[in-house]
């Protein structure tokens, strides 16, 4: 028997074959979006991935202890890009939120995702645990969580900015913070809704109302949801099978290829498709919380946490969208709605918990 050679056995293969497997399927969705083409997204989503994937697998190989002592300096830097979205980005749809990098749109915004975890968690890893139920443990995530927070709110993009404080309250909590503090405040944060409501923009209130009564106005804000459930709904147990969908066809679903595209593949693939793409997502959450839960180090526990949940929050609310379980607020499918920005925020993810992992593995080595 031909000896494996070590460099291929530290290949997370399993997790290519899983990452591959649902951005293959959002692939097939794409191409038939297009009406049977390839071009304008399916090609080049593909070879995004590729490339996305190729630099996850950088990543996975870097010592932990960089993220960590850049945790800071990355924090900073994405924040002097959003700061950067407000003077120099262009707007599209409405909203400003991307910079014009010449091979791709970027939109800082969503790096910070992933930058405020790495922030949050190396500061309660060197927290002292005693300083835990202290003011001193809450106020400088506030301010880390709130900064950045406004800037999205400014450009606007509520979805992505409720993402980020998602992500640093989840860090703030598995790093033992109170929990009466988070109870409080969701308690205050509930009696304050209709003030807040009032600081929404116009279309943003409107999203709201009618994601109360999506029938209120069915060929106008709540077109969306509409024809987001016909789809869905049409798409029955096996759907009506591939390149067969007339509401992304006939132009009915709009952004049938970006927010709305779990509504194109189930009326293409049904119940089935939708089913095989939940596994898809299980087995990829299951995976990094197993990295959580086994980090031997107090960063990479709160790291791997705080990344999980942010790919769930990706993946919960876009669903919960698409099906009117939520308003639109524009939060993209991971790893299966085309674009750039959050493809690159999710394969930076998987690539940290990559190597968390195998920080994991080369300490158990140790031991053994």
């Amino acid at each position: 028997m031909i000896p494996v050679p070590p460099a291929v056995q530290r290949i997370p293969w399993k997790l290519i074959a899983l990452l591959s497997a649902i951005t293959g399927f959002g692939l097939l969705v794409l191409y038939s979006a297009a009406g049977g083409n390839w071009s304008p997204w399916a090609l080049q989503q593909g070879v995004r991935f590729a490339a996305f994937l190729t630099l996850a697998l950088i990543i996975g190989r870097f010592p932990i202890r960089i993220f960590e002592d850049f945790a800071y300096l990355g924090y900073i830097g994405v924040l002097i890009l959003l700061i950067a979205v407000e003077l120099l980005g262009f707007v599209g749809g409405g909203s400003q939120r991307w910079l014009n990098l010449g091979f791709m749109n970027l939109q800082p915004s969503e790096l910070m995702k992933v930058a405020i975890v790495l922030a949050l968690a190396r500061f309660y890893a060197q927290l002292p645990p005693g300083n835990t139920r202290t003011w001193t443990a809450l106020w400088p995530a506030l301010v880390a969580i709130g900064f950045p927070a406004a800037l999205v709110m400014l450009q606007p993009d509520l979805g992505t900015a409720l993402a980020i404080c998602i992500g640093g309250v989840i860090v703030m909590f598995c790093a033992g913070l109170p929990f009466w503090w988070f109870g409080s405040t969701a308690a205050a944060g509930l009696a304050a809704l209709p003030v807040l409501f009032s600081f929404l923009h116009d279309y943003q209130q409107k999203r709201v109302l009618i994601f109360l009564d999506p029938e209120s106005d069915p060929l106008g804000a709540g077109y969306h949801i509409s024809q987001s459930k016909i789809a869905i709904g049409s798409g029955g147990i096996g759907g009506k099978g591939f390149l067969n969908g007339s509401q992304s066809h006939l132009d009915y679903l709009p952004e049938g290829h970006t927010d709305f595209i779990f509504a194109t593949m189930a009326e293409e693939w049904g119940l089935i498709g939708g089913l095989g793409l939940l596994l898809g997502f299980f087995l990829l959450l299951r995976w990094s919380t197993r990295v959580a839960l086994k980090a031997r180090t107090r960063f990479g526990q709160l790291t791997a946490a705080g990344l999980t949940m942010t790919i769930f929050f990706y993946i919960a609310i876009n669903l919960m969208m698409v099906m009117g379980l939520a308003p639109v607020v524009g939060i993209p499918l991971p790893l299966f709605s085309y674009g750039g920005s959050s493809m690159l925020t999710i394969m930076t993810c998987v690539g940290i918990i990559l190597a968390i992992e195998n920080d994991s593995k080369k300490q158990s080595s140790r031991l053994s």
